[in-house]
């Protein structure tokens, strides 16, 4: 169903690029004030949080299944062993380049969609599990990544988690 597609894929790709953008904007923000990558990725909002890096892994996570699931597919699995900004950006991009071979066609809002949820299968229809499963979840970590970063002094706005900045 072409219009489920329309209203997940494009928006993933403009998140997961935003994304990149502002890690790319808040690396290069770390070399200026020399600051320890390792350090930058392992930050968190609070002591019981995840840290960036896997914020970042999450995101991909709920792409790449989001997209997979509701076009019937089963989704890519991903090691999670990204540990510089390079290979979180390449984790993006691998992610992105999935999402760019999805087809309108194979997306089927009434499709069912089984995933765990608090340890138990749930069955839903895709479009259901899109937005409220997926989406969510994806606007929350990209959301948490950004404030992050913003908390620990890095100089981020409005556009860069548009995507335009």
């Amino acid at each position: 169903m072409t219009a489920l597609y329309e209203q997940s894929v494009p928006f993933l790709i403009r998140g997961l690029e935003a994304l990149s953008k502002f890690l790319k904007k808040a690396e290069a923000q770390a070399d200026d004030r020399k600051l320890d990558k390792n350090v930058v990725l392992g930050l968190r909002l609070a002591p019981d949080m995840l840290n960036l890096c896997r914020q970042i892994q999450i995101v991909t996570d709920q792409a790449k299944g989001g997209g997979a699931r509701c076009s019937g597919l089963t989704p890519p699995s991903y090691a999670d062993e990204e540990k510089t900004f390079d290979e979180l950006q390449a984790r993006l991009t691998k992610t992105v380049e999935f999402l760019k071979t999805l087809k309108p066609a194979d997306f089927d809002a009434a499709r069912d969609v089984t995933i765990k949820i608090g340890g138990q299968d749930v069955t839903l229809k895709a479009v259901a599990y899109f937005n409220g499963a997926v989406l969510p979840n994806f606007y929350f970590h990209i959301t948490t990544a950004y404030a992050i970063l913003r908390s620990n002094g890095f100089s981020l706005g409005k556009a860069d988690f548009m995507g335009r900045g």
